[in-house]
């Protein structure tokens, strides 16, 4: 333990390119809360859209994920880790300028693929950056370097999510007539406030497309360290080493399971807090709770990398999640105010959790690395699948969902936080695993 706390956690000469490669994660985390929000703003600006079809915004979003984290590894494999950002920030920056097409079209599939391309960019980002982030420094302090990285992502989260509020879901115009009025209104009226609408969603997407350009011309500008010498094992060498390390794939399925939960509590609070205003008779915004929730997160992030200076980080992941049961336990049970409380306080013991999995599973790995990481940003695409399954349990009552109750005292939305019990449960686990391994070795 001690030795910890000698090793600095990020080298002096090395801290300049520490902070630029830090700057993008908050990059990624604007556009992963600028579009939460947006699976309830689709379903508010199409009605005739079911939760199922407008969760499909999640899908498009994080199974770019999935589709793009190898190829990314193997670009960075044959290029540098500065030419897979260069082009992770172009499809980035293309994405986001698609929003303008598909708003003009007004068609729903535009931007699902608009979305797909964004994350095509954030695979190649973050298939880069967070073995960037454990190679800028002492192995021994790896994890702990890439918590303090991450612990910027929610900065950038938060700004996402104000960004939605003020000017995307605060300035619908669909958004200030009940169902009936809206339903009431001449087709004119609906095509107008539909045209005016999905241009409001689009703005902000647009505006992010510019500044990820001003970002990328200087990345372009800066020299990045060398940190590994050019790879000395095979691909199949690689996949061989990977899928014969237990911990990793271990690793990878907590991973998918862990982005699931974060996905599913950040994107269905808002169906939550509209549940407890049909039921209670209360005026709360959910994208207030959802700010509570982002700033716990990052509370919880900036504590558990500090915390990981006594505390191994296996020990800390089981921890924190078997916490993450209990709030989750509490979000389903509990009436009222307490249940979203409940709800919120999840992202305080989810905040150490990706960056934990992430070097948990890497640790001690050699040429591997590069794909290895590929991996565990694949598995990001539990985030596009968990938010669809989620959006299944909400239709089993139709979208009249504040009048089904689950074993008759149970809001049909609260229940369906069961989900992400389970999904944290299983990184609890992997938390307990990863520690009783070391305790061996």
């Amino acid at each position: 333990m001690n030795k910890l706390k000698k090793i600095p956690v990020v080298k002096k000469e090395l801290l300049f390119p520490f902070i630029i490669i830090t700057s993008l994660f908050a990059l990624w985390g604007i556009a992963n809360d600028l579009t939460n929000p947006m699976v309830s703003a689709f379903k508010k600006v199409m009605p005739e859209l079911s939760n199922v079809q407008a969760s499909l915004v999640q899908f498009a979003f994080y199974f770019g994920y999935f589709f793009m984290a190898l190829p990314a590894a193997l670009f960075i494999r044959k290029y540098s880790y500065k030419s897979g950002i260069i082009l992770g920030l172009c499809l980035y920056a293309i994405g986001a300028f698609l929003f303008y097409p598909a708003a003009a079209n007004e068609e729903f599939n535009y931007f699902l693929i608009s979305l797909w391309v964004i994350t095509c960019g954030l695979a190649f980002l973050e298939t880069t950056s967070n073995p960037l982030i454990l190679a800028l420094g002492d192995k021994e302090t790896a994890t702990q370097r890439l918590n303090l990285a991450q612990a910027f992502n929610p900065i950038g989260s938060l700004t996402g999510m104000i960004i939605a509020q003020v000017f995307v879901i605060g300035a619908l115009r669909s958004d200030d007539y009940t169902a009936e009025a809206y339903n009431a209104l001449s087709s004119e009226e609906l095509a107008a406030i539909r045209e005016n609408d999905l241009g409001v969603i689009s703005v902000p997407y647009i505006a992010l497309g510019v500044l990820v350009l001003v970002i990328m011309g200087i990345i372009i500008a800066t020299k990045m360290p060398k940190t590994a010498e050019e790879d000395k094992m095979s691909l199949s060498e690689s996949f061989k080493k990977l899928f014969a390390n237990k911990n990793y794939l271990q690793g990878v399925l907590s991973q998918a399971f862990y982005v699931g939960a974060q996905i599913m509590c950040w994107t269905y609070i808002f169906q939550y807090v509209d549940n407890l205003n049909i039921t209670n008779g209360t005026e709360y915004t959910a994208t207030y709770f959802n700010i509570a929730a982002m700033i716990s997160f990052l509370c919880g992030r900036w504590i558990g990398t500090a915390l990981m200076k006594k505390i191994n980080p296996s020990r800390l992941l089981m921890l924190f999640g078997v916490g993450g049961v209990v709030m989750c336990a509490g979000a389903i049970l509990l009436p009222g105010i307490a249940g979203l409380l409940s709800l919120v306080g999840i992202s305080v013991f989810m905040s150490i959790m990706f960056p934990t999995i992430y070097g948990i599973a890497l640790k001690d790995m050699g040429d591997e690395a590069k794909i290895g990481s590929a991996g565990l940003v694949m598995a990001i695409v539990g985030g596009a699948l968990m938010p669809v399954a989620q959006g299944a349990i909400l239709d089993w009552g139709g979208d009249g969902f504040a009048d089904v109750q689950v074993l008759g005292f149970i809001p049909e939305v609260n229940f369906s936080f069961i989900l992400p019990l389970i999904c944290l449960a299983v990184v609890a686990l992997y938390g307990y695993a990863s520690y009783k391994r070391n305790l061996k070795n």
